[in-house]
C-alpha cells in the first residue's frame, strides 16, 4: 500500500496522455510520475493516492532513460510551460504519433486507421510567434515577468524562454525594468487590486513586425510613452520593428488572460505575417497558429487532402480570420468561411482584400445555421477548437454530404469522438497525418481526410 508523502523506487514503462511517466509499484498499483520518462528508474515522491493509482513527482533519478536530454532552459524544472524539454525530439514525435493512433482506436473504435508519419519540425526552439507572460512579484515585492510555476499561479521569473521568439527576451527585460522604475502596481489575483496582469506579444516572422500588448486591470498605463520608446531600439537589435503597442483591458476576476477591449497607443492595431503566399493581418484577439513554419506544412497538407482542381465549392467552418479559407481559395472556385465571432469575420474580410482574393466570402454565425444559405459544397474543411465539433454541426455535415471532408484537429480525443459519428453516418476515413505544431509539449495537430460513400442510407445522429 502506498501512502501520501512516501518515497518509492520505481521504473517508468510508458507515458500518459499528459506526458507523465507511468510505472507500477510492487502491489501492481499504477503510479503517474511527473517529469519521468520511459526507461527512467527514479525515487518518486507520492503526492496523491487514489484507490487504484497514485500521483508523484521525481525526487531523484537513480538511472536515467537513454532518451533523457539536458533541457536548454534554466528554469525547466520550475516552469510549467514545457513538458518535454528533457525528452529526445525523435521520441517526442513517436509519442505524439502513438497518442493519435491510440485515440482513434480506443475512443473512435477505428481498426487499423490509415496513419501516415507525423510531420516533424526542423526548428524546435524559438518557434512560437505568440507569448503570454504573467506578471507577479518576487519575495521582496518587486515586479517579475515569466511563466507560472507548475500547477500554480506563482510566477517563475524567466527572460530567456527557448520556445518563444528570441525578441521576447529584450521585451521582457525592458518591461520589467520599466515596472520597477516607475513603481507600477502588479495585479494580485487574490485581492483583485493592482494594474499590470500580463505582457502579451506577437511576432510576424516573415514581416519582422512585433506587437506588444500590456494587459491591465484598468484603462491607462502611466508612462507608457517611455516604455514604447525604450522598446523600439531593443526590438530593432533583433532585426525587427515595433509595429503595434496597445493596452488590453481586463478588469474581471478571472483566469482568462485577455479582455475584449483594446486601446491602441502606437503604430497599427495589428501586425502582418505570411503563410506561403498569403498575407494576414493579426489583431491582439485574433486566432492565429503559433508556429508559422509548421503551419505552412499543416495548410499544405489540408490543401493536398482537399484535392482542389479549381471547380470546387468549399466550406471552411470555424474559419477564424480566414487563414485556411484564403489558403484554399488559391485553388478553389469559391470558398465560404463561417465563424461565430464577428470580429474574426471582419478580419477575414480585410485579409481577403489585402490579398486581392475575390472568391472567398465570409459569414457570421453558427455554421449549422448559416449552412442553409450557402451553395452546396464539394469539400468541407473544419478546424474546430479543442472541444471538437458541435453535435449540430456534425449533423449538418452529414446532411449536406460533401465529396470530401478535411478535419484539422488540435485534440486527438475529440477528433476520434467526432470521427466515430461521421464514419457511422456514411463517411470513410481515407488519410490521417499528425503535425507537430507544439515542440516540447504533449499537444499535437492532426489532419484527416474523409470521403462520403454514395447511394446508401445511413441513420442520422
Amino acid at each position: 500500500m502506498i501512502n501520501k508523502n512516501q518515497e518509492i523506487e520505481i521504473e517508468i514503462e510508458t507515458l500518459g496522455s499528459e506526458g507523465e511517466g507511468i510505472g507500477h509499484f510492487e502491489d501492481g498499483m499504477t503510479v503517474f510520475v511527473i517529469d519521468a520518462l520511459p526507461g527512467d528508474k527514479v525515487i518518486a515522491h507520492i503526492m496523491k493516492v487514489k484507490k487504484t493509482y497514485a500521483y508523484a513527482f521525481v525526487k531523484d533519478i537513480i538511472s536515467p532513460s537513454p532518451y533523457r536530454v539536458a533541457p536548454k532552459c534554466a528554469v525547466a524544472k520550475k516552469c510549467g510551460g514545457c513538458t518535454f524539454l528533457h525528452y529526445d525530439y525523435k521520441k517526442q514525435l513517436e509519442y505524439k504519433q502513438e497518442k493519435v493512433l491510440n485515440c482513434l482506436t480506443r475512443i473512435g473504435g477505428i481498426e487499423d486507421p490509415p496513419m501516415e508519419d507525423i510531420v516533424g519540425a526542423e526548428n524546435i526552439f524559438f518557434y512560437r510567434n505568440k507569448a503570454q507572460f504573467p506578471v507577479g512579484k518576487d519575495a521582496e515585492g518587486n515586479p517579475i515577468i515569466g511563466f507560472y510555476r507548475k500547477r500554480s499561479h506563482d510566477v517563475v521569473e524567466n527572460k530567456e524562454c527557448v520556445i518563444q521568439a528570441e525578441v521576447n527576451e529584450g521585451i521582457v527585460s525592458v518591461t520589467e525594468d520599466f515596472l520597477k522604475e516607475f513603481k507600477i502596481p502588479v495585479y494580485d489575483e487574490e485581492t483583485g487590486k493592482g494594474l499590470v496582469r500580463h505582457i502579451f506579444t506577437r511576432t510576424g516572422f516573415s514581416t519582422g513586425e512585433v506587437m506588444v500588448c500590456v494587459v491591465i486591470n484598468g484603462k491607462t498605463l502611466p508612462g507608457y510613452e517611455i516604455l514604447v520608446e525604450r522598446l523600439k531600439p531593443v526590438i530593432d537589435k533583433y532585426g525587427l520593428k515595433l509595429a503595434s503597442f496597445c493596452l488590453n483591458v481586463n478588469t474581471k476576476n478571472t483566469n482568462v488572460i485577455l479582455g475584449t477591449e483594446c486601446i491602441f497607443l502606437y503604430g497599427n492595431p495589428y501586425i502582418e505575417d505570411m503563410i506561403g503566399d498569403v498575407r494576414y493581418r493579426i489583431s491582439p484577439l485574433s486566432f492565429y497558429q503559433v508556429n508559422p513554419e509548421q503551419t505552412k506544412k499543416l495548410y499544405d497538407l489540408a490543401l493536398l487532402y482537399a484535392d482542389l482542381s479549381g471547380n470546387e465549392i468549399v466550406w471552411d467552418l470555424y474559419c477564424g480570420i480566414g487563414t485556411i479559407s484564403l489558403y484554399l481559395a488559391q485553388k478553389a472556385k469559391e470558398v465560404y468561411g463561417v465563424e461565430i465571432v464577428p470580429e474574426a469575420i471582419e478580419d477575414a474580410k480585410e485579409n481577403a482584400k489585402l490579398n486581392g482574393i475575390e472568391n472567398a466570402k465570409f459569414y457570421v454565425g453558427a455554421s449549422e445555421d448559416v449552412a442553409d444559405t450557402l451553395p452546396s459544397p464539394d469539400v468541407i474543411v473544419v478546424d474546430p477548437p479543442r472541444k471538437g465539433c458541435d453535435e449540430k454541426l456534425l449533423e449538418t455535415i452529414i446532411k449536406v454530404s460533401p465529396k470530401r471532408l478535411v478535419y484539422v484537429s488540435c485534440d486527438p480525443a475529440t477528433l476520434a469522438r467526432d470521427l466515430k459519428v461521421l464514419i457511422n453516418n456514411g463517411f470513410t476515413l481515407k488519410r490521417v497525418r499528425p503535425v507537430d505544431q507544439f515542440c516540447h509539449s504533449t499537444h499535437v495537430e492532426t489532419v484527416v481526410l474523409l470521403s462520403k460513400l454514395s447511394m446508401r442510407h445511413f441513420q442520422m445522429i
